[in-house]
């Protein structure tokens, strides 16, 4: 029987509202605390989705905020910041905030991305229209306000419209602002997904570079997100940078709910006979030292009648994890079975990985599993052999976590299981590995092929059916068939769009039994070199070619060439 009756807080991310409407809250004031003790300039705190991070962001801003300072005071009244004494309160309602959120800015297009950019500097903006009034701004800064406030601001001044209204502000004041800035690697993700990372980048390059790194008119700055973003590619030059990832132990039970949080919230509720299961359910997550709550599904629990079930699904990084599980390998595709199993994966985490580089990382898939919250760190610790990143033995959090890992990652795995196998056999392919190419290509055949389909018209049905598996290479090599090159025209041929990257000519056979296979395969590699198939590569500078001549009979497979 429950004895709360105050509503939980599902979806709730304005702390005013949050403690003036009577929702249930657990006190996580304490953050201020240890962030005024800190005295960091800029710090960036990456958790996964809904652990709380803009809830966080929004206490900061009621807290430090000059404007309504006294009306705000009452929000914290009895609560551990204040519990924590003057020196601590003093700080309360003392400088300006910025307080900018970036999680809706993920659109489809660098275009629209822009435009959803433009708009949302638009409305902050408007939160400080009495700027204008001001009579410590100029006519020039006046100008710029208006640029942005009706959007019709350069790509310049959009990325220097964070620090000039720190600049507005400072001027007005007296006192430089508090800048918080909320999902700050939203755009970044999507511009990834949707293919316009390199516009995207430059952007919030200056955008936060002006913001935090060349901007005099800063107090303190502080930015949530679900990854840390290479300071190679977005933070260059950032000096005065702390990062609390979900390896680090500042600030690491200020996200999430610790066990005595939660045993004080069932017991409000009449529920502390379900501790025991919501534990197994809910518990597990390792941020620092600190063993934490889902909050999000721990208040979802208790609103939806005390019902065991899912509550947390990702909704971040997707794309990318599945980007990395289309090339994993047979031996990291039993790792990712064996953690259903609770057999822990040691992997090296880069935190700082840049995403243009992500296909390349071998750990970079349990690097996002960790960040987005499928998994969680038991041990982290440093490779005595001097490696500079830290290993970590990582395991499946809790029941739900299993249950969603279950449905989203081998679910998917197990829905692109024919196409996981064919992007390795093309690996194989454009590394020049005959003999793996040859071994999967085999397997495919054995699997997909029928004798029947084969026998109409061989050697058409062979070219169709590895023409249509290319497609799993478009974003890396332009696919031509049957054009001409040299003294004829190849069968299909992998350009690569990037230099320094070997091509690959296909010549295919058909064989009327398994004993021509080899002589067939030895005779279409021979025609390669004969008709001079790699004239149009020489043309577009490709200096490197694998080259295969490959014979297929029925279900059987020869292939000649590669390294």
């Amino acid at each position: 029987m429950q004895t709360n009756q105050k509503p939980m807080p599902v979806g709730i991310e304005d702390f005013r509202k949050l403690v003036k409407e009577g929702y249930y809250f657990i006190d996580k004031t304490g953050f201020i605390k240890g962030y005024i003790d800190a005295q960091v300039q800029v710090t960036l705190i990456t958790r996964p989705r809904r652990f709380g991070k803009t809830l966080t962001l929004s206490m900061l801003r009621y807290f430090f905020d000059v404007e309504k300072a006294e009306e705000n005071r009452e929000l914290f009244r009895g609560l551990v910041i204040e519990q924590a004494g003057e020196r601590y309160m003093k700080e309360q309602g003392s400088r300006p905030v910025v307080f900018f959120t970036l999680k809706d800015i993920r659109m489809d297009t660098w275009k629209d991305e822009l435009e959803k950019m433009a708009l949302g500097l638009s409305k902050l903006y408007r939160n400080y229209l009495f700027l204008l009034e001001s009579t410590k701004l100029t006519e020039v800064d006046r100008e710029a306000f208006r640029a942005i406030w009706e959007k019709r601001g350069s790509l310049s001044e959009m990325e220097e419209a964070v620090a000039n209204l720190c600049h507005m502000l400072e001027l007005h004041y007296g006192r430089p602002p508090v800048l918080l800035l909320d999902e700050y690697d939203a755009p970044i993700l999507a511009a990834w997904e949707k293919g316009y990372y390199n516009e995207c980048i430059g952007f919030m390059r200056n955008f936060l570079g002006a913001a935090l790194k060349t901007n005099p008119s800063l107090g303190f700055a502080v930015l949530t997100g679900v990854a840390r973003i290479s300071k190679e590619s977005i933070f260059s030059g950032l000096n005065n940078l702390e990062v609390c990832s979900v390896l680090s132990d500042r600030y690491d039970d200020a996200f999430g709910f610790t066990q005595e949080e939660v045993n004080t919230l069932m017991m409000d509720s009449g529920v502390e006979d379900r501790l025991t299961e919501l534990k197994q359910w809910y518990d597990g997550y390792r941020f620092g030292s600190a063993e934490l709550y889902n909050p999000w599904s721990v208040i979802n629990f208790v609103q939806n009648g005390c019902k065991f079930q899912p509550y947390w699904l990702n909704v971040s990084g997707n794309s990318i994890l599945r980007v990395l599980l289309e090339n994993v390998d047979e031996d990291r595709r039993k790792e990712l079975e064996g953690l259903m199993q609770g057999v822990p994966v040691e992997a090296t985490i880069d935190e700082g990985g840049i995403y243009t580089d992500i296909r390349e990382s071998s750990n970079a898939l349990y690097m996002m599993l960790l960040t987005t919250g499928y998994l969680k760190a038991v041990e982290a610790y440093w490779d005595p052999l001097g490696q500079e990143l830290p290993c970590c033995k990582l395991l499946i959090p809790n029941l739900e976590i299993r249950i969603v890992y279950q449905r989203e990652i081998l679910g998917w795995l197990a829905t692109r299981s024919d196409s996981i196998q064919l992007r390795n056999m093309l690996r194989a392919m454009v590394s020049g590995d005959a003999a793996t190419f040859q071994n999967r290509l085999q397997k495919l055949l054995a699997g997909i092929v029928s004798y029947h389909d084969a026998a109409r018209n061989p050697e058409n049905f062979y070219h169709g059916m590895l023409l249509g598996f290319s497609v799993l290479m478009s974003r890396e090599y332009r696919v031509a068939s049957n054009r001409e090159s040299g003294y004829g025209r190849f069968d299909i041929a992998f350009f690569p769009f990037r230099e320094n990257v070997p091509g690959v000519i296909l010549e295919l056979k058909a064989a009327k039994t398994e004993d021509e296979l080899e002589a067939k395969a030895k005779d279409a590699l021979q025609q390669i070199e004969e008709k001079e198939y790699s004239a149009e590569f020489s043309r577009q500078g490709v200096k490197n070619i694998w080259k295969y001549g490959i014979a297929f009979q029925g279900k059987k497979v020869w292939l000649e060439g590669g390294a």
